[in-house]
């Protein structure tokens, strides 16, 4: 049997089971979320939510999501990975997702962003219903083939481009949220009907059936402990608290600042993500496999902060036209995008991998849970500040994402840890 020149298509192939479920319906993504996720901030301004509010839903739904994270170890355990993901992608999606579609606003805004926070619990349940039954070796092939499925959703973007400029902005996005209801229903069902429990999962329910809740979360503080004697988990987590603020910042404002400040037209904002997402993928499938090919992941830790760095310096210096949105204002938006999709890529995909990695494979879903809480509390100000920047100036979100990341590599240099003993092959 030839061999598959790309060790990620042979895994892609490979799946079975759950990995299978969970890969090929993350696509359906595009067809739901992706669609509407480039136009969700400048909707909220279209219906006259200010910068500070929008940067204050984000802070309110990080806070709903670490009460929801604190407890998704505890709801995972009692009802089993498959019921909990399909259940709460329920109230976390498809709830909100009619919400939006109906906002007048920010009152509407603030009860979806609550209710959005329960997608930490299926986080937690839908990560433990990927990677409990697959070897240790290939985790971070599914994580890549996971960041693969969800860029490739951005090519469904030109959908939305259609809808806006047939329809104007706050019409069209309305009629995406309904669509997002509609396919992610139908991506929660077919997940469900596809997948089953883990084995770990079955053992956990069986372990705390008849176990009070309140029980199972004092058992969290021997699990508390477990992270903080560990070097290479608290310095794992400090990297995916970096990275998640720069994201959370990214996510909320940098559609703003295109579109307010650099003048881009509405129906080309789904444009950008989409273009992001491509070269994440070409990246994926070229540069980061060769910049990952052993274990020792410093390096390619460090060339993630810097490019994401770059990115980050150019949006902010990029001159504001003067009336209409010209060439050179585009090609130097190409060039941010180019440098976000490495540096984004591979952070995030050596963010998750090497806090999956550390996991005890017994205590996955209350170990998982404590370390997304943590790094949610640590990010959750970003929202606030961010917005509160961006009231100011539409560039100084982005002085702050310069700034972490410049923390990254500061961070990187001085204090990496090796977090696992064992060489895995990454990408």
């Amino acid at each position: 049997m030839p061999r598959s020149r790309s060790p990620l298509v042979a895994s892609l192939l490979g799946l079975r089971g759950n990995g299978r479920a969970c890969v090929y319906t993350e696509p359906m993504w595009g067809l739901s979320m992706m669609l509407v996720l480039p136009y969700a901030s400048v909707f909220m301004l279209a219906l006259g939510v200010h910068d500070q509010q929008i940067g204050l839903l984000a802070t309110i739904s990080m806070l709903s999501q670490v009460v929801f994270g604190l407890l998704s170890g505890v709801i995972t355990d009692k009802l089993g990975r498959r019921l909990t993901t399909a259940v709460f992608d329920v109230i976390a999606w498809s709830i909100p997702c009619l919400i939006w579609a109906f906002a007048q606003n920010f009152w509407y805004f603030l009860v979806a962003s609550v209710i959005n926070g329960a997608w930490q619990v299926t986080q937690n349940s839908w990560d433990c219903l990927l990677v409990e039954d697959v070897d240790r070796s290939e985790l971070t092939k599914v994580y890549s083939l996971i960041k693969v499925a969800a860029e490739f959703s951005a090519l469904f973007a030109p959908i939305a481009a259609v809808l806006v400029s047939q329809f104007g902005l706050v019409p069209a996005v309305r009629i995406l949220y309904v669509n997002a209801f509609i396919i992610m229903t139908a991506k929660i069902v077919i997940l469900y009907r596809w997948s089953t429990e883990t084995e770990i999962g079955c053992l956990r329910r069986d372990q705390t059936r008849g176990v009070s809740a309140w029980r199972l979360l004092a058992e969290y503080r021997g699990v508390l402990g477990i992270i903080v004697a560990s070097k290479g988990t608290i310095f794992s987590l400090t990297i995916a608290a970096i990275v998640g603020a720069v994201a959370l910042v990214n996510g909320t404002f940098w559609q703003v600042v295109i579109s307010q400040r650099l003048l881009v037209p509405d129906p080309l904002l789904p444009f950008f993500p989409m273009i992001r997402s491509l070269l994440s993928v070409l990246f994926f499938f070229t540069l980061i496999p060769w910049l990952t090919h052993d274990k020792h992941l410093k390096h390619p830790t460090m060339w993630g902060f810097l490019v994401y760095l770059a990115g980050q310096m150019l949006l902010v210096v990029i001159p504001a036209p003067e009336g209409s949105i010209g060439w050179s204002t585009y090609a130097l938006l190409g060039l941010c995008l180019v440098l976000d999709a490495f540096g984004a890529g591979i952070l995030f995909m050596l963010a998750e991998s090497l806090v999956a990695l550390h996991v005890d494979r017994d205590e996955r879903s209350r170990v998982m849970a404590i370390q997304r809480t943590c790094v949610m509390l640590v990010t959750a100000p970003f929202g606030w500040i961010s917005g509160w920047l961006s009231g100011i100036d539409r560039t100084w979100p982005f002085i702050l994402t310069s700034a972490l990341l410049a923390l990254g590599v500061v961070v990187t240099a001085r204090y990496w840890v090796t977090t696992h003993s064992e060489p895995v092959p990454m990408v």
